[in-house]
């Protein structure tokens, strides 16, 4: 039994890098500290715990790690550091050697966070707690409230697909998931909280339903049928594990928005085999049509990779003519960062630094186009949009069912309702539509 008596009017701050799934995660190690009487930090107010949550998809996630580490520990001195996530657990040793750390927990143990935390004294040196990628087996709960008015409900965690590029299998272990019951039981209390808008997060969701033979559509059909949600989001979904009966069904549901995320991470069919991912972009291809065809106003964002090892300029050049002629809304780009231990280093052929930064200016520029040209088209109509909070001095903002963000005057009693607007034009940043309330 943890005697919670230490943690009595004390104080933490929160660090994520990452995915939305590092959001959710933090939010709950957030709330099992306030259930054992810590307090958030005020703006500026010294705090006696900080908790990091890290990320490691690329070289520059490691190293503004290490960054954030260090600027916390100047900022809070005496605070009592835990620095939890994929960097904790693939690097263990290397961040407990971070001066000022004093605990490192890895996948399996950050659930577990407070049984870490003693009675917070600081350690002469950092000490680390990671289990062997075997032993990463449970699966840990979140549904968490954003800072505003999305709730992001952790459906899975982990991935079995290990592509040759990616670490993340070896942070985070196999696929796993709760049951769709509790998922139920989550997305409940989150609307009794008042929440309505849930972001189905996960490694790779579409794999749902390993640990507890259920199917990801069987989850789709029982969370639609919980009363009080307005808005569900499909995060990030595999295009091979996106079937057609999800799309119909999506297309038919007043809860599902017509929304997608979806990685294609290349455009050249050689490239994929080198990623050692699971499908082609015909299949890629065929998925984005289907969608259009049943749900035609839908906004489709898509990962892409560049500068992987074995991208010739000519594989580009295919990625990027592929990529253009599809029917997408946004394009999510990232450069190939080396990792250490991953298949892809058995590969010939070596992308300069500066040839990725081109073709990644090439993609974003081609993502601008793309974007802009799909909120034009909506100019004019009237959508239903869930306002959120703004920050200080800005206008109050949200978003359609489609994904368009709008900017409204502030009105404070507005927030997290589902409000009817009439689209204008493109806000000065031409990040938003400008929209008037009905």
């Amino acid at each position: 039994m943890i005697d919670t008596n230490i943690f009595q009017d004390k104080t933490a701050v929160y660090y994520t890098l990452g995915c939305k799934l590092n959001f959710s995660e933090t939010s709950t190690i957030g709330r099992i500290l306030r259930e054992a009487g810590v307090r958030t930090a005020r703006k500026g107010e010294k705090a006696d715990i900080c908790v990091v949550n890290t990320c490691s998809v690329t070289e520059v996630a490691d190293k503004k790690c290490r960054q954030v580490i260090h600027k916390l520990v100047k900022q809070h001195p005496g605070a009592f550091v835990v620095v939890t996530g994929c960097y904790a657990q693939l690097k263990p040793d290397t961040v407990a050697k971070i001066e000022g750390v004093d605990v490192v927990l890895g996948a399996e143990q950050k659930k577990d966070l407070l049984q870490y935390l003693g009675n917070l004294q600081k350690h002469e040196t950092g000490e680390a707690y990671t289990s062997a990628l075997k032993d990463i087996r449970s699966f840990a709960p979140s549904c968490s409230r954003g800072d505003r008015t999305r709730f992001f409900l952790k459906v899975q965690d982990g991935c079995d697909y290990y592509c040759s590029y990616c670490t993340i299998p070896f942070a985070r272990g196999r696929s796993r998931n709760g049951s769709i019951a509790s998922m139920v039981e989550q997305a409940s209390r989150a609307a009794a909280e008042g929440g309505k808008e849930i972001v189905l997060t996960g490694v790779n969701i579409g794999d749902f339903g390993k640990s507890t033979g259920e199917t990801f559509f069987d989850l789709v059909k029982a969370l639609d049928d919980v009363e009080g949600i307005e808005r569900y989001r499909i995060s990030s979904i595999e295009p091979n594990l996106l079937t057609d009966e999800i799309i119909e069904y999506v297309s038919r549901s007043r809860r599902f928005m017509p929304h997608f995320h979806i990685p294609l991470q290349s455009g050249s069919d050689e490239v994929l085999k080198l990623m050692r991912r699971r499908y082609d972009t015909a299949l890629f291809a065929s998925k984005i049509k289907k969608i259009k065809e049943v749900m035609p106003d839908s906004f489709i964002g898509v990962d892409v990779i560049v500068g992987t090892r074995g991208e010739t300029e000519e594989y580009f050049g295919q990625a990027y003519e592929f990529i253009k002629s599809l029917d997408v809304t946004q394009l999510h780009v990232f450069s190939y960062s080396e990792r250490p231990g991953t298949q892809a280093l058995k590969i010939d052929h070596v992308v300069a630094p500066e040839e990725k930064h081109r073709r990644s200016q090439q993609l974003l520029e081609l993502s601008d186009e793309k974007i802009r040209a799909f909120y034009a088209r909506h100019i004019g109509q009237t959508m239903p949009v869930l306002l959120e909070r703004p920050k200080p001095g800005l206008p109050m903002h949200g978003f359609t069912p489609n994904y368009i963000r709008v900017e409204v005057p502030h009105d404070a009693a507005l927030d997290n309702r589902l409000v009817s607007v009439r689209l204008g034009d493109f806000n000065a940043g031409g990040t938003a539509l400008l929209g008037t309330i009905e």
